[in-house]
């Protein structure tokens, strides 16, 4: 891991890029592991370090955090950025990504409870194989995480200390993260356990799958649904 320092205007940004170039390679490698084998880790790594040295340019360390939370936070921003930019999926994986989310906050709310993969499978009106194999092509075709929920998660992006400073975005980002924790907690006990391993322990699918004893793809259909059930019941927070 790479240690962390306090930047000030004396330090020579040339060795603040070199000493946490480990930290691009870390964060590229763990993006790979859940895209397509058309992107590759060298253009995750060039948009990393794009992000590094704007973490160089921008980081107040009178805010509070330390760099590398910062550049952590910068640098896969400006992975993500770049790969949406690209605009690889294709037009069919958005919309089945739409589709489920819908199925799964009608079915919830006219259920009242969690609603099993069999039960949005035959909403749809296809077979389970199927519904399952839409789950594998959404989460292996888009990047679908945290920050897909109608906000950033770079609680402190900022450039100038304009936004940290606003009481009101502070308000919203405490209300949403709050919300967020709820919705995670009430998700069936499977689904919760994927994204701690993934999100909290940075476990990869396959890593998950050993713990879990299941397959790797079965680990992904299981995110893919955890994150829909997740945007379908966080909707009011999307944009």
């Amino acid at each position: 891991m790479v240690k962390a320092i306090t930047y000030n205007n004396q330090v020579d940004k040339s060795q603040l890029l070199e000493q946490h170039t480990v930290l691009v390679k870390r964060i590229a490698y763990h993006l790979l592991a859940r895209l397509p084998a058309s992107v590759l880790v060298d253009d995750l790594i060039q948009s990393g370090m794009i992000g590094l040295f704007e973490a160089a340019n921008n980081f107040d360390n009178s805010k509070g955090a330390s760099f590398e939370t910062f550049a952590g936070i910068r640098i896969r921003g400006a992975m993500l950025d770049e790969i949406r930019r690209g605009d690889w999926t294709p037009r069919s994986v958005h919309k089945n990504s739409r589709m489920i989310s819908d199925a799964i906050k009608e079915l919830e709310a006219k259920l009242g409870r969690d609603v099993s993969d069999l039960e949005v499978a035959e909403k749809l009106d296809i077979s389970l194989n199927d519904y399952h194999h839409i789950l594998s092509e959404v989460s292996t075709g888009k990047i679908l995480g945290i920050d897909d929920l109608g906000i950033s998660e770079d609680a402190i992006n900022y450039a100038d200390g304009s936004q940290a400073d606003d009481p009101y975005q502070n308000i919203e980002q405490t209300a949403f993260k709050k919300g967020l924790t709820e919705c995670i907690s009430s998700l069936p006990e499977r689904e919760a356990l994927v994204l701690s391993l993934y999100y909290d322990e940075e476990l990869n699918l396959r890593e998950i799958g050993q713990v879990l004893d299941v397959s790797e793809s079965r680990v992904s259909q299981i995110h893919s649904q955890a994150m829909h059930r997740l945007k379908a019941r966080m909707q009011s927070w999307q944009s």
